[in-house]
């Protein structure tokens, strides 16, 4: 394992749910329902976005 941690980008979670938010984005692009789409874009979009905000914080 390498030093402390410089950047959040740098963190496999942050990663893996910057995938998982992608992934979600490009599967529900046909999705008719919207405010279900919308709902389920924001919440994978809020799982990076809440661990970035963490590192910045200085926070476990």
């Amino acid at each position: 394992m390498g030093g402390p941690v410089q950047k959040f980008k740098d963190l496999e979670v942050w990663k893996e749910g910057m995938q998982l938010a992608e992934s979600l984005y490009l599967s529900l692009k046909d999705c008719r329902d919207y405010s279900l789409r919308d709902q389920i874009q924001r919440s994978a979009v809020s799982i990076p976005s809440n661990i970035a905000e963490g590192f910045e914080r200085k926070s476990n």
